[in-house]
């Protein structure tokens, strides 16, 4: 795949120059200094410090062989000075460096030097020589950028950026999308139902062969239960307890990103309504449950409900429990008090099933919710608190994915690689900021963690937290409109 060749090429190139970044998992070693003269002394060993860069000073009396190793575990750059003898007395140097930790210099019993630069976090490097006097000089250079842009599709455009921050570097995979060029967006759950559990991105992705790119989606439980407002081809799947920000798409192509509010209720024939507490979730106490064919073949629900199977607004079946849940109807599960209220119903009755997201959001076919809100009509514009989001989501510095829409109306999805050395992940607030300074003028956070993952004609191209994809419960597909449609 072009995208992984180029990113290899790039790393390897980076490894072995000034700037470089300390972000593939191998790297090899820089080419050897110049020959020496038999018999090199180290002599005294400077440094200086700037936001920029560390920059360390190694006076000799005459110019050593040298050979440069990056190792990762521990985060070590490592310099070799074959023949030189340490006359300087330094044998450990600290530094108040958020970024470097110290510096080590070990004479060797076959001979030689090893001075050893213990990392903090990663940093970009280089190494070279200077004459009149004498001297070897290791730059460790805290500020630096690498982008690498690719075409992986007409109109779609992959990013792969190593950036460093004050707090640590960061690696971000960033789509943008134009849907003039013909591409729709397309959630697909875990197995195709939420029954079936989860997946990784890369599995549902090639589900969908015709698939371009894909990112995780909503919040989920390990049983692949969707946390959040998930509408599939007009059908809504998932709803959730209070109202969060979401994606929408309506007709033509709009995209909306706002908090959104589910109601839905379920009228009887005598005109009275029971207001309907999930969608295709457990049953709890008192509560009444739409199941549609998302949920799975059928409803798995215990004995101490009622359920009514209904087509076409009529109840076609009812039942104590677990009932197969139709293509083409649903069914309708109650307990306790909502039980009791429905307890006249019977096959032949008709009930008007009602659910609405409000009248612009119940024209989009496609909806897909997690949240916060990160940036709105251009601004910041974080909604942790009031969606009610914890220290699991809102704490900290970690991987995390968002969605994007410019003022052209292209889309963005960006993932944040985080809690590695090479990339430290970012915290919702600086989410939000480079999702503007991207040009997002509205913006919101996606599930993310070990979960965030971004998948580009069948390739992971970020590195998940874990060490390997985590299973999750529903993706976002970039497809093509022939084929989303």
């Amino acid at each position: 795949m072009k995208i992984l060749q180029r990113l290899v090429t790039v790393l390897l190139i980076l490894g072995m120059t000034a700037g470089s970044v300390l972000a593939a998992p191998v790297q090899p070693a820089a080419p050897a200094g110049p020959a020496a003269t038999a018999g090199s002394t180290l002599q005294k060993i400077r440094f200086s410090q700037t936001p920029e860069k560390i920059r360390l000073v190694f006076d000799l009396d005459k110019i050593p062989a040298y050979n440069v190793k990056l190792q990762q575990t521990p985060l070590q750059l490592t310099i070799d000075l074959p023949g030189t003898v340490d006359k300087s007395g330094s044998s450990r140097m600290v530094f108040n460096d958020p970024f470097v930790d110290g510096l080590s210099v070990t004479q060797l019993k076959s001979g030689g030097l090893e001075a050893v630069i213990d990392l903090k976090m990663a940093v970009g490097y280089n190494v070279f020589t200077l004459k009149s006097p004498n001297r070897l000089v290791v730059d460790l250079i805290k500020s630096y950028e690498q982008k690498i842009t690719e075409d992986v599709a007409p109109g779609i455009k992959y990013t792969y950026w190593l950036h460093s921050m004050p707090f640590g570097p960061i690696q971000a995979h960033i789509l943008d999308i134009d849907p003039q060029a013909g591409y729709a967006l397309q959630p697909v759950l875990g197995g195709d139902s939420i029954t079936a559990g989860v997946e990784t991105v890369s599995s549902m992705a090639q589900r969908f062969p015709q698939a371009v790119a894909a990112v995780n989606g909503s919040y989920f439980d390990p049983d692949g239960q969707i946390w959040g407002l998930l509408k599939i081809d007009g059908t809504i799947a998932s709803i959730p307890e209070l109202p969060r920000t979401a994606m929408g798409i309506l007709p033509g192509g709009r995209i909306l990103i706002d908090q959104v509010n589910y109601q839905g209720n379920i009228t009887l024939p005598d005109g009275s309504q029971v207001p309907i507490s999930g969608v295709n979730c457990e049953r709890e106490t008192d509560s009444l449950v739409l199941y549609n064919h998302y949920f799975g073949e059928a409803t798995g629900t215990n004995p101490y409900g009622k359920e009514y199977v209904v087509k076409d607004g009529v109840i076609v079946a009812v039942n104590q429990a677990n009932s197969k849940i139709p293509d083409d109807g649903v069914v309708l599960s109650a307990h306790g008090a909502a039980a009791a209220k429905m307890a006249s119903l019977k096959v032949g009755d008709k009930v008007t099933v009602t659910q609405t997201l409000g009248p612009e959001w119940d024209k989009a076919n496609v909806i897909l919710g997690a949240g916060p809100m990160l940036v709105k009509d251009g601004s910041i514009f974080l909604t942790t608190k009031v969606e009610e989001f914890g220290s699991d989501v809102s704490g900290g510095r970690a991987p995390r994915t968002a969605f994007g829409i410019t003022k052209d109306g292209h889309i963005l999805l960006t993932v944040i690689d985080g809690r590695e050395t090479d990339s430290v992940g970012v915290s919702l607030l600086e989410l939000a900021i480079l999702m503007q300074d991207l040009g997002a003028v509205d913006a919101m956070n996606f599930d993310g963690g070990s979960s965030s993952a971004m998948v580009i004609k069948g390739q992971l191209v970020n590195n998940p937290s874990d060490g390997q994809e985590r299973k999750v419960g529903d993706a976002l597909l970039v497809m093509p409109v022939k084929v989303a449609n």
